[in-house]
């Protein structure tokens, strides 16, 4: 038998879904997406549980894990680790404190790449037509795992940023979780370490973690300004 002809409501609804799926409409949706979460951060203001601790009412493990569903949403909304870093010390010491930054900073990357990845990367990838863009996309696209874990390792790289530009990549889930998972372990310690030991900020654990924050940031900027410096003499 022949297949029956599309009538005009048919027509219409199929059209309507192409236009409602296509890259660029699924784009002005991550846009709607992230100016929604944004917006819902500055009203509610997560920060707060660095002056207001966390709710008496939940305690235990099951603080933890809300904690750290908690900053992976945050992280998606572009709110700054080191503030969440520095809370989940304050508020569960040392150790449940890294358990649960670690796990919502793979749990933010992974929500925000494939956010990333299913409504933006067909729209933006054409537009990957600078020098600079193509070779970071072909860095990313052929060895995401070390690329991904030295971005984790230097400070100073905007974490949200950075998840919804390699999703834009041809870059795996798995090398992408992986390598944000261990390249994230250091500095994300060294911050819950000093949350855990603000009240007494002459301690040696403080001080140490202290100075290794500052001396990652300072060799990170070193690092990308011999990168900056290189590129500039290439071009």
């Amino acid at each position: 038998m022949l297949d029956p002809v599309p009538g005009p409501r048919d027509g219409l609804a199929l059209r309507a879904g192409r236009v409602l799926l296509s890259p660029r409409s699924r784009l002005a949706l991550l846009v709607a997406v992230l100016a929604s979460a944004a917006s819902a951060v500055v009203v509610y203001e997560p920060q707060r549980l660095l002056s207001a601790g966390w709710p008496p009412q939940v305690g235990g493990a099951t603080a933890v894990a809300l904690f750290a569903l908690a900053y992976g949403l945050c992280t998606a909304a572009f709110v700054p680790r080191p503030l969440l870093n520095l809370a989940a010390g304050a508020l569960f010491g040392s150790h449940a404190g890294l358990a649960a930054a670690i796990a919502g900073t793979v749990l933010g990357a992974g929500l925000s790449f494939t956010l990333g990845r299913y409504l933006g990367q067909e729209a933006l990838r054409p537009l990957l037509r600078g020098r600079w863009l193509k070779a970071a996309d072909g860095q990313l696209s052929r060895h995401g795992f070390r690329s991904v874990l030295a971005l984790r390792l230097f400070p100073g790289i905007p974490f949200a940023a950075s998840n919804y530009c390699a999703a834009v990549s041809r870059m795996g889930y798995l090398p992408f979780l992986l390598g944000t998972g261990l390249g994230s372990v250091p500095n994300t310690a060294a911050y819950v370490i000093a949350g855990s030991s603000a009240a007494s900020p002459t301690s040696p654990v403080f001080l140490a973690s202290a100075g290794f924050i500052a001396v990652s940031a300072l060799i990170g900027a070193a690092v990308a300004w011999c990168k900056r410096h290189r590129l500039t003499r290439g071009s």
